[in-house]
């Protein structure tokens, strides 16, 4: 599947919703799937899979739950028109024995497990952020509810992901070159 597509099929997804009507895109393929939403440049909502799903349910499924997103208030109709739309569609996790040799900011997104706590940060975040790989690690266990650290004690994933978005609300699709930001 082109991921440019994607990106345009779950813009659909969402104006669909907004307009009562339910649309699943004919997509073929698995993989794991986030959608994100940012508004003026600010985040607001991203949600997704990142184990492998069938991708025709799986974008419908994170385009809807990205805009219930509940760290913000349910996103409405007018708002579709400011929001720019990103899919990342990622590889299979797999656990890594030496996270700081194993893992490369920019090219690999994080999962860190311990307990009943779990956090999972997409490859754009650390490079959105300036970080190195110890930071990137502290921060996936701050969003696993975890300290600064525990990530030394835990299981740890990485995984890769293709990143397309739009360049403004509506506009054109992109591929972020995530090697290009760092």
């Amino acid at each position: 599947m082109e991921p440019e597509k994607a990106v345009k099929e779950a813009r659909r997804i969402i104006e669909a919703h907004f307009d009562g009507k339910d649309y699943t895109p004919e997509l073929t393929g698995r993989a794991g799937v986030f959608v994100t939403l940012t508004k003026g440049g600010l985040l607001r909502g991203c949600i997704g899979f990142s184990s492998p799903v069938e991708l025709s349910k799986g974008l419908k499924g994170a385009s809807l739950s990205a805009i219930r997103d509940p760290r913000f208030p349910p996103m409405t109709k007018k708002e579709l028109g400011e929001v720019e739309i990103e899919v990342s569609l990622l590889t299979p996790p797999e656990k890594v024995a030496r996270p700081l040799d194993e893992i490369q900011v920019g090219k690999h997104g994080l999962i860190v497990r311990k307990g009943f706590h779990s956090g999972l940060l997409l490859p754009q975040v650390a490079v959105e952020q300036g970080w190195n790989v110890e930071e990137f690690l502290d921060g996936c266990c701050l969003k696993a509810g975890l300290p600064e650290g525990s990530w030394k004690e835990a299981e740890v994933y990485r995984f890769e992901g293709t990143v397309f978005g739009e360049e403004r609300p509506r506009g054109k699709v992109v591929k972020r070159d995530l090697d290009e930001q760092r």
